[in-house]
């Protein structure tokens, strides 16, 4: 019997490297935990769109006096009609998603910041001429700009 050819391309890279590459990098813990928010922002997405349907666009009717069908401006053109209540609730959807990342993210860099040190302030590598104010190296002896002695 002969011998199984070995599975690689001229470049010396095997033809199932790709793929192996792409099992690397979808397994990742970035990808994953990307992948987890991008399901759990669905859900929740989900539930800030109930919360403005169902509480507080018809808290809003309730005080503006007005239902679904008052809510619709009818045009003149071919029967059609804009829903500016749709989009209004839209709106007050979008701000409570958007505070609520926010919200999010600040936690976030809030917990990211607890146990780092603050950095020391670097320590100065120049000093003014007490003559012209200029600035000077700090082992000059002399200003370079007006000649001076400087301590």
């Amino acid at each position: 019997m002969g011998k199984l050819k070995d599975k690689t391309k001229e470049g010396g890279k095997k033809v199932g490297g790709f793929l192996n590459e792409f099992k690397t990098f979808a397994l990742k813990g970035n990808v994953m935990s990307m992948a987890v928010g991008v399901l759990i922002g669905g859900a929740f997405n989900g539930l800030v769109t109930s919360l403005t349907t169902n509480i507080i666009t018809p808290l809003l009717n309730c005080f503006g006096k007005m239902d679904n069908q008052a809510a619709k401006l009818a045009l003149k053109v071919r029967g059609q009609s804009l829903e500016f209540g749709a989009f209004i609730a839209d709106v007050i959807n979008f701000i409570i998603m958007a505070f609520i990342v926010f919200l999010l993210v600040k936690g976030m860099n809030k917990l990211a910041d607890i146990g780092k040190e603050e950095e020391a302030p670097a320590a100065p590598t120049t000093k003014k001429c007490p003559y012209c104010k200029s600035d000077i190296a700090l082992e000059a002896t002399r200003c370079p700009h007006c000649t001076s002695e400087v301590e």
